[in-house]
């Protein structure tokens, strides 16, 4: 493990075993250089994972390819930082499970972090199976975009345009404050200067928390949309359904939420983030009154659960294990 490789991809894999073998499908061919190493990183998922990827490795006969089974699931950045630890690289491509790598991205994206010096993180078009694009590059979340979450108006929108998260779509190279880690690459000199991922973040915030360091390192995050990766959203979170369906997020999307603001921003951008989401969403309960065609997508929890952690934000996340128990 002495030699230094130009390029390690992490996978993390948690209890999608047959979507993390399908990606690794996808890349095979794309590392033909065994310059290019894969660790596969199977958080703690207490299933056959373990079993099948390490079947698939045997039976494709690579030894690129390597399996960390880790005995914790610590979350999403630690998941990725004991795959960044696990081999010295000149590069690492952090990489969802839900993800089939097309034709020449990995190629794309390091011709560009090559080319691009003040490019710390350089991300793909994140895309469906049919090619259709996705929103993958974004605006920091702030106090007022948690007013325009809650409010959902395109009144507001229009207005305050600067500070809705999600860029619309560049068909050329362009920058944003941070981007999806579903697929990311990253440069060895920024983990150097800005350490690893955020451990204090058990799920959500800790892709655009990193960002923030990196840019206030003096880094660029820079997207290509020449480089193209299917997300298929299958193996992650289920926080957009929960969203649509008025269900109540997990603890650790508020405890993330919390640390994020108080991280970025102090205290005082914390407390003007909960109060600017008050707002909005009184606005929106205040539609649903006058419209009886409108409903909101506001759990009836969310008002007390935004102030999760308000008095301790840097509090170790609640474990989902331990849900029950407290």
């Amino acid at each position: 493990m002495s030699s230094q490789l130009d390029l390690l991809i992490v996978l993390i894999n948690y209890k999608t075993p047959e979507m993390t073998c399908d990606c690794l499908a996808s890349l095979l061919p794309e590392i033909p250089n065994s310059n290019i190493h894969v660790a596969v990183v199977d958080n703690d998922s207490r299933d056959d994972s373990v079993k099948q990827i390490e079947s698939w490795i045997i039976k494709n006969s690579t030894d690129q390819v390597h399996l960390i089974s880790s005995e914790y699931n610590g979350g999403f950045a630690f998941g990725n930082n004991l795959g960044i630890s696990y081999k010295n690289a000149n590069n690492y491509l952090l990489l969802n499970s839900d993800t089939v790598v097309r034709k020449g991205a990995i190629e794309v994206l390091l011709e560009t972090i090559k080319a691009n010096v003040s490019a710390g993180v350089v991300s793909p078009r994140l895309e469906w199976l049919d090619g259709k694009p996705q929103l993958s590059c974004f605006n920091m979340h702030t106090p007022v975009s948690e007013f325009l979450s809650a409010a959902k108006t395109g009144l507001f929108s229009r207005i305050l345009n600067n500070y809705v998260v999600a860029k619309p779509l560049e068909e050329s190279l362009s920058y944003s404050d941070w981007t999806s880690f579903a697929c990311v690459l990253i440069r060895r000199e920024v983990f150097e200067q800005v350490g690893l991922m955020d451990e204090g973040f058990f799920m959500y915030f800790e892709d655009a928390e990193f960002c923030y360091r990196v840019r206030k390192a003096g880094w660029k995050i820079l997207n290509n949309p020449d480089a193209h990766v299917v997300h298929l959203r299958g193996g992650s979170s289920p926080l957009k359904e929960q969203t649509r369906l008025k269900r109540r997020l997990p603890l650790y999307y508020y405890e993330s939420r919390s640390r994020y603001f108080y991280q970025t921003y102090g205290r005082l951008g914390l407390f003007l983030a909960n109060i600017m989401w008050t707002l909005g969403a009184v606005i929106t309960r205040l539609r649903s009154l006058i419209s009886s065609t409108y409903s909101p997508d506001i759990s009836e929890k969310q008002w007390q659960d935004i102030w999760t952690n308000f008095f301790n934000p840097l509090k170790k996340y609640t474990h989902p294990d331990d849900y029950k128990k407290t």
